[in-house]
C-alpha cells in the first residue's frame, strides 16, 4: 500500500474527538488495519487528543490541536500537538503504583505508552508522536 498522510486541526472542544475518530476510521479503513491494532490506535490517539484539549489547551476553543497521521512501510505514526505550555512526561506519576491507583491523572500517558510500539515527546512537552508497527495483516 502506498504511503498515506492526513492532517487535521481541531478546536479544543471534546466534541471534536468525533472528527479524530472519523479520520482514524478513514485511514485505517483504507490501509486495511488489523482489528487488534485498530483498537490500540483509536484508544491511544483519542487519549492523546483528549489530553491536548484538556491539559494542553485548557479547553480554550481558539487553541488548536494538530493531528497528523502518516502511514509508511506498514508503520502508522500519529503526532498530536497542542498550543499549551507543555509538560515533563518524566514527572507523571506511575498510575500502577498503589499510592496512585485512585489518582485520575497520569493514566492517559501510561495507556498511550502501553498501546503504542514507541512514544516520544518533544522537548517542550506539547507534542507527542506515537508509532504503531506491523499494523496491517
Amino acid at each position: 500500500m502506498a504511503n498515506m498522510y492526513k492532517s487535521l486541526k481541531v478546536e479544543s472542544k471534546t466534541d471534536n474527538l468525533r472528527l479524530i475518530e472519523n479520520a482514524i476510521d478513514e485511514v485505517t479503513g483504507k490501509i486495511g488495519i488489523t482489528q487488534d491494532n485498530y483498537g490500540k490506535i483509536m484508544v491511544a490517539t483519542l487519549e492523546a487528543v483528549n489530553n491536548a484539549i484538556k491539559h494542553g489547551n485548557k479547553e480554550i476553543a481558539e487553541k488548536l490541536v494538530d493531528v497528523v497521521i502518516e502511514f509508511t512501510d506498514n508503520e502508522l505514526k500519529i503526532t498530536v500537538t497542542d498550543q499549551g505550555e507543555g509538560f515533563d512526561p518524566e514527572q507523571i506519576p506511575d498510575p500502577t503504583l498503589p499510592a496512585n491507583i485512585e489518582a485520575l491523572s497520569g493514566r492517559g500517558v501510561f495507556l498511550m505508552t502501553k498501546l503504542s510500539y514507541e512514544i516520544s515527546f518533544n522537548e517542550k512537552g506539547n507534542m507527542v508522536t506515537m508509532t504503531f508497527k506491523e499494523v496491517t495483516a
